[in-house]
């Protein structure tokens, strides 16, 4: 197992660096730089050569390129233009922050997609099936901000049960219960941008198990549907499964751009949005480093799980 994870580990860098030399490139072709963002029409000619100097501008491409990644490699993402706070600390706080929504609505919506596929699966073609498959095509047509919008609208003004902004009302920050409010209509918003193409691809994955000899066998056997759905074929439909889980490690970051800024939630996304507004480069280039490292570590998850759910995989490589 360490030897497969190790192999894994080793084709991943040189990905690694290439993703973080195509992010850093991207930034450099930016029609603005950093000084761009801190000068000021009062500033000289010769405030605005020191300024340049100071951030490292006036060394080559290469160079630069070096000095980022060394720093990035010890965790320092460097300051951000708008706040000159540590890029990093603001990502400790913004971080757990966007988990705090996404990664229970991921997995709520996961396992009501199984549940949900699995049912239509063992009704292929009947009206259970077709129930699912509306649901699965109306929840994937269904805009995330819209949908987030009325939620708003119904809950927030006309009902006025739930708060609508932010983590905390007024005066009560660190109230559990006041943070749980606020969490429900993100949360709510998030299972519908997440559960209609996880129910639809857990509900295809089943269909095709359905087909299957053992299948045929079972009933054979006269095992009642459930346990057929539930014991046999619930288990064969793991690897597609776990190969969700990893394809959603980069959605953990920023899979909740929409949502947080529809409801002001201090996240992730309200700070690249923020970032991108101010022309912050060193915080866009944090996130987006981030994310795209996150894909190649989340196949490298899949792998992995790959290896645990069915050790022939791990043979094979």
């Amino acid at each position: 197992m360490w030897k497969f994870i190790a192999k894994r580990l080793l084709q991943a860098i040189p990905l690694l660096l290439i993703i973080s030399f195509i992010v850093f490139s991207l930034i450099q072709l930016a029609p603005f730089d950093v000084v761009d963002t801190l000068t000021t029409p009062n500033m000289t000619q010769e405030q605005i050569d020191l300024l340049r100097e100071k951030n490292g501008l006036n060394d080559p491409f290469l160079i630069q390129y070096g000095h980022w990644l060394l720093n990035v490699l010890h965790f320092d993402f460097g300051h951000s233009l708008k706040t000159q706070s540590l890029i990093s600390q603001d990502l400790a706080v913004k971080l757990p922050n966007t988990l705090m929504i996404v990664v229970p609505a991921y997995f709520s919506s996961l396992l009501l997609a199984s549940v949900l596929g699995l049912w239509a699966a063992a009704n292929k073609d009947r009206f259970p099936d077709k129930l699912v498959n509306a649901i699965a095509s109306i929840g994937m047509g269904t805009p995330t901000f819209w949908f987030g919008m009325l939620l708003i609208y119904l809950f927030g003004y006309k009902l006025n049960l739930l708060p609508i902004v932010g983590m905390y009302s007024t005066g009560q920050s660190g109230s559990l219960a006041d943070l749980l409010r606020h969490i429900i209509l993100p949360y709510l918003t998030l299972i519908i941008a997440y559960f209609p193409e996880l129910l639809r691809y857990i509900r295809a994955a089943a269909i095709e198990q359905v087909k299957e000899d053992y299948v045929t066998v079972q009933r054979a056997y006269h095992a009642s549907k459930s346990e057929i759905v539930f014991r046999h074929v619930l288990r064969n439909i793991w690897i597609p499964i776990v190969t969700r889980l990893g394809q959603a490690l980069p959605m953990f970051v920023t899979g909740a751009i929409i949502t947080e800024n529809i409801f002001g939630w201090p996240g992730i996304g309200t700070y690249l949005t923020s970032a991108t507004n101010d022309l912050d480069y060193p915080v866009i280039m944090a996130v987006l480093l981030i994310s795209s490292t996150l894909v190649i570590l989340g196949n490298l998850l899949s792998d992995v799980l790959y290896s645990i759910v069915d050790p022939r995989i791990r043979k094979a490589g």
